[in-house]
């Protein structure tokens, strides 16, 4: 019954294999090794050809490969490599300041699984600089890892205290752009909505930010109506104005007033029901999934649903302003990333003039 049931097994592993299985196990040892060379080189064919059916021949769908894939690359080199690639995205510095347009998927602090971070590679970038000092650069804000655009670092601690409080006292005017899904309405104005962090109960538990208003419209009559504050919540207060619309998309330009974590990802998302392109954290509130996109945005990004989960999030900081120097003022401005300005031609939302 054994030999049997080996049989049974035997016939059809062979057979899957076809004539070069067969050939070896009939035939003499040289015949064995050309039947061998040969499987071995139709396998090497048939793995060629797979590989090139799996690069997309579509440029946006490469390039979201490649992006998918840039987190783990910059873990992987050396920091001394990493310093010198931010030293190529410096767009300003001066006696006091330096400014950087930061890459998509960079950490600016360490953490579980963080082998490369901003922070790390601070006193490497400094020596790179122009007038180097023996003093590591600081920070003086932050953003978020898959946030691109300016970044303000100090040569001082003194000029880093002078940031950070031009920072907290909302002197420093900050422009963001972003592609969102839908449109927001009206077409601009202001999202004053406190936020807090909350733990999402589902399949998956996690934490996110959420908001946390202060009024309420009441079912009866339709009135305003205030509610208990929470006593975590932190006030919030972002500024929009919609500069194109197209493809079940648009291109907003943010000030955000304030500066609490995620703010205008949770403004956009639950505030204004328009969350930005790529966000897949805050498309959904009870769960963890790609996002879903539009049938005429796929169309336009030659994208399909399934590979949603690859878009970048599409969030940029467009320009710094801050009051410098004896009664002067420091304008830093960085380009979109190209996975940027490509979504922007392909959604056929147009370039704003500067």
């Amino acid at each position: 019954m054994a030999a049997a049931a080996s049989g049974g097994l035997w016939r059809p592993a062979a057979a899957a294999l076809g004539p070069a299985a067969r050939g070896l196990c009939g035939s003499g040892r040289a015949a064995a090794a050309v039947r061998a060379e040969e499987l071995a080189e139709r396998l090497r064919a048939q793995k060629s050809e797979r590989q090139k059916r799996e690069v997309p021949g579509d440029p946006l769908r490469r390039r979201v490969r490649e992006l998918a894939a840039l987190s783990q690359q910059l873990q992987r080199v050396h920091p001394n490599v990493l310093a010198k690639a931010l030293r190529r995205a410096v767009v300003y510095q001066d006696e006091e300041i330096v400014a950087i347009n930061k890459p998509y998927g960079l950490p600016v602090h360490g953490g579980p699984g963080v082998k490369n971070c901003i922070t790390d590679v601070l006193p490497v970038l400094g020596k790179l600089l122009a007038n180097a000092r023996d003093e590591p650069l600081r920070l003086c804000h932050r953003l978020d890892k898959e946030t691109t655009g300016v970044m303000v670092l100090a040569r001082s601690e003194e000029a880093a205290e002078k940031i950070r409080l031009l920072f907290k006292t909302r002197r420093v005017e900050k422009i963001y752009w972003a592609i969102i899904l839908g449109e927001p309405d009206p077409a601009e104005g202001l999202v004053e909505i406190p936020i807090v962090e909350k733990e999402v109960q589902s399949h998956q538990p996690h934490y996110k930010m959420t908001l946390a208003p202060s009024y309420r419209l009441a079912a009866e009559d339709g009135k305003v109506v205030k509610i208990r504050k929470n006593r975590d919540a932190q006030s919030a207060v972002t500024r929009y104005r919609r500069l194109a619309s197209s493809s079940a998309c648009s291109l907003l330009e943010l000030q955000p007033i304030t500066g609490v974590k995620h703010q205008i990802r949770v403004h956009l998302a639950y505030g204004l029901g328009c969350p930005i392109l790529g966000d897949h954290k805050y498309s959904h509130w009870s769960k963890l999934a790609p996002q879903k996109l539009p049938e005429i945005a796929l169309k336009r990004l030659k994208l399909e649903q399934r590979k949603a989960r690859h878009l970048p999030l599409h969030l940029h900081a467009r320009r710094l302003c801050l009051p410098w120097g004896e009664g002067g003022r420091v304008e830093l401005a960085c380009k979109p990333p190209r996975f940027f300005t490509n979504a922007m031609l392909r959604l056929k939302l147009e370039l704003p003039e500067d």
